[in-house]
């Protein structure tokens, strides 16, 4: 299961990974004590690891009762059954919702407004599963028991309802594979934090679109010419001209 190295660790260990992996991801962050006292996303990591050993214990409702506030404290929701790996980041912190059956592995980065959703009324795995090193940009959702491979990259807003294979980004509603493997390149720090270089399949269309209109008008001028210059040298000139161009 994805995850399972965290539940190896203590807390304390947890936490010193989980403060200690913001410097690498997060430029703003400036001493350890000011990410513990003001970081709502590692406030939230924090307390969901406690809900979450609760909740393993069989403290149901005492999980839930935790995991309700860190909601109310930090405007994360994270279910208590979710299973998080190492160094998980959420930067911003705000409106994150992750769902009760999902999984999410090692050096995972969500920006704000991030839902791992479900899809089903079933009390079954309905939620997805983030392998390592997947980074996901502002507002995307991520709905149903489908897998993101490692070091996948989802572009912000993006819905993404399919599995997607390991080192692609996805853009889009609903979200499509816009860069395959063999295109990225390597982040000299293992983390890709680079979601600003999505490629645009909309935007490339349109240049397709526009470069096709350009050819065609190119055609049509020349088409238009020779059809020109063919009449001029047909038996029914006169039949051909306009009426004034004939008096004269």
């Amino acid at each position: 299961m994805v995850g399972n190295e965290a539940a190896k660790l203590s807390l304390a260990e947890l936490l010193r990974e989980d403060v200690g992996c913001v410097f690498e991801r997060d430029p703003a962050a400036r001493s350890r004590l000011e990410v513990m006292l003001t970081y709502p996303g590692v406030h939230a990591v924090l307390l969901h690891r406690i809900a979450h050993r609760l909740w393993r214990a069989g403290h149901r409702l005492s999980a839930r009762l935790l995991a309700a506030f860190a909601r109310w404290l930090t405007n994360v929701d994270i279910h208590p059954g979710a299973t998080i790996g190492r160094r998980f980041f959420i930067d911003h912190g705000a409106g994150v919702v992750i769902g009760e059956t999902a999984e999410i592995g090692d050096d995972v980065t969500l920006y704000h407004g991030v839902t791992l959703g479900g899809t089903s009324w079933n009390k079954v795995k309905r939620h997805p599963t983030l392998g390592n090193g997947v980074l996901i940009g502002a507002g995307a959702k991520i709905l149903g028991p489908i897998v993101l491979g490692d070091q996948v990259r989802v572009g912000a807003n993006s819905v993404v309802i399919k599995d997607v294979p390991a080192y692609c980004t996805v853009v889009g509603i609903p979200g499509r594979v816009v860069q395959p493997k063999s295109s990225r390149n390597a982040a000299p720090h293992g983390i890709d934090l680079d979601h600003h270089l999505i490629p645009d399949p909309v935007g490339k269309a349109v240049q397709c679109l526009l470069d096709r209109i350009e050819i065609l008008e190119d055609q049509l001028v020349k088409w238009r010419v020779e059809a020109a210059h063919q009449c001029r040298q047909c038996d029914g000139e006169a039949v051909c001209r306009e009426p004034a161009e004939a008096e004269s």
